[in-house]
């Protein structure tokens, strides 16, 4: 198949970046950009959100209604205008000026704009052009996202996040992280040529590094120079060079965040200082890779431990960021859930959906033989990594909202919330998991004074839903979720009803009503028909 060939020889330089077998990143095949702005409205003099309920990050409990007050693209005002089941007293409103709009969100509930602190703009070989993803972003309400790694190229992304700061596109606000020794001809093998790629770095306008791992005199001269030139960092852990930099190493050094897990239980072994790794086990080949990652969190300290909470209480002190993207390795515990979820269908690229099939190339789809035993280790593994990380919040370490879609069955936008739900999981209060999706994520960014909550004088960055996402975070995605009415009739519930960015308005539901259209004539375009890997459809 003509779509597979291309996935083959395109992943195959993911595949060798990610086992570091040059430092060279020549990225996925660049996406189409974003489409100039049509989408959204506003900003406006004055905008009056009228009689919402307010969830902040900052640890207050749900409060309204309140009229919120937004001139041009800053917050005003906060002012709470009654008690709930009362009507309220006009006098107590703001008054709207002339020029100025209203939004009448009497009933609906109103969060921070989300952070999604992984997030990866799509590819040509997934069919995930930028508006594609962009637009899965936003109708989800996530109005900031990091990018790990720039594969689509460092000036290309640049260009993204022009435009969107400038709002001349449909998109999130984007901060560009480089992969350590992109664009270097040679392979980086000194901490003088670590440190000379790191200023080259910041030159070219890059917000931070994503590490995968090299020698500790490189690693060491690499995040101490981007520190001084006082940019961020993050790290995943890969077993290629775990064994002798984990995550201590990597905070000591003056890493902003660790992605994922990788490096937390080597930080903890105390029977061994490499992980058990079977007679046969090959790195390039990703069940082993993924499936015996699935043991590694038993052989770690285990929980509340004194080497366990070591870890955690040197981690918290030196304000060192977990990342988890509890979502992108789910599939491993219940493949079957994460094929089957329903936004698939209606949502999900061709090539993105044949991207996501078991394959020995393609990055991320390990399934040579997932069954029983994989899922039972991993759902372990899942029990025991979520008690750590739940513990590092209730210890005051930070967390983050962040998802790596775009792999693993894991869709942009929807594994957002999905992010959500299992930080709910692991034992985060739902306040407790707006924060980290707003306000964590704005401090590991260094943008707190911006953004993360709502205060006046940050920006008017928005979530408006018309459920409660504290009862239910599900009533976030997309599809919303079902509930059954006094008429005994099953209806559907929720989905963003608005996203608001820089005080502009956009209708969520339209968003993604364009997203499934692009989807749809895509198919059309090329005859696809979905269906579930190894069911041939005639």
């Amino acid at each position: 198949m003509k779509i597979k060939s291309i996935l083959m020889k395109r992943n195959l330089k993911w595949l060798l970046v990610a086992a570091f077998v040059c430092a060279q990143f020549n990225g996925f095949g660049q996406p189409q950009k974003a489409a100039p702005r049509k989408e959204g409205d506003g900003p406006w003099t004055q905008l009056i959100i009228r009689g919402v309920t307010l969830i902040n990050s900052t640890g207050a409990p749900a409060m309204g209604p309140v009229d919120i007050v937004v001139e041009g693209n800053r917050i005003a005002s906060i002012r709470p205008v009654g008690a709930p089941g009362l009507p309220i007293d006009p006098a107590r409103r703001p008054k709207l000026k002339a020029g100025g709009k209203e939004l009448q969100a009497e009933g609906m509930y109103l969060m921070p704009g989300f952070i999604d602190m992984h997030a990866h703009i799509g590819g040509a070989e997934k069919g995930s052009d930028a508006d594609y993803v962009f637009k899965l972003w936003m109708a989800h309400g996530v109005t900031t996202v990091r990018e790990p790694g720039c594969m689509n190229g460092l000036d290309w992304v640049l260009d993204e996040k022009a435009k969107s700061l400038k709002n001349e596109i449909t998109a999130p606000r984007i901060k560009a992280y480089t992969v350590f020794g992109q664009g270097s001809k040679t392979p980086i093998s000194t901490a003088a040529e670590a440190r000379v790629w790191v200023r080259e770095n910041a030159k070219k306008g890059a917000d931070g590094i994503k590490f995968f791992g090299a020698s500790p005199e490189v690693m060491s001269a690499a995040i101490d120079e981007n520190k001084k030139l006082g940019l961020r960092s993050m790290a995943h852990h890969a077993q290629t060079d775990v064994g002798r930099w984990n995550a201590l190493n990597s905070a000591r050094a003056g890493m902003t965040s660790l992605e994922h897990w990788y490096g937390l239980p080597e930080s903890m072994f105390t029977d061994r200082t490499v992980q058990h790794y079977s007679p046969d086990y090959n790195y390039q080949n990703e069940q082993d890779r993924f499936g015996e990652a699935g043991t590694l969190w038993k052989q770690a300290a285990a929980p509340y431990t004194d080497r366990w909470k070591q870890v955690i209480n040197e981690l918290v002190a030196l304000d060192f960021t977990l990342d988890p993207t509890f979502n992108i390795y789910e599939a491993n515990r219940d493949l079957m859930r994460a094929r089957t979820v329903e936004w698939h269908a209606d949502y999900t690229m061709p090539k993105l959906w044949e991207f996501y099939s078991p394959s020995r190339n393609s990055h991320g789809s390990y399934w040579h033989s997932w069954g029983t035993e994989q899922e039972n280790d991993w759902k372990e593994n899942y029990r025991l990594w979520m008690s750590f990380i739940n513990e590092y919040k209730n210890k005051g370490g930070r967390v983050t909202v962040g998802t790596d879609a775009g792999f693993i069955y894991e869709l942009f936008g929807f594994a957002y919330v999905r992010e959500m739900e299992l930080l709910r999981e692991a034992g985060f209060h739902p306040l407790e998991v707006i924060k980290a999706a707003t306000m964590n994520g704005a401090q590991a960014l260094g943008l707190e004074k911006e953004l993360g909550s709502v205060e006046v004088g940050k920006l008017a960055d928005f979530v408006i839903v018309e459920e409660n996402p504290l009862k239910n975070f599900q009533v976030l995605y997309g599809t919303g979720a079902i509930k059954l009415n006094a008429k005994n009739e099953v209806v559907r519930v929720g989905g963003v009803k608005y996203t608001i960015k820089d005080g502009i308005v956009y209708d969520s539901k339209k968003l993604l009503e364009e997203v499934k259209e692009m989807v749809k004539k895509e198919k059309a375009k090329t005859g696809y028909i979905f269906s579930q890997p190894g069911v041939h459809v005639h």
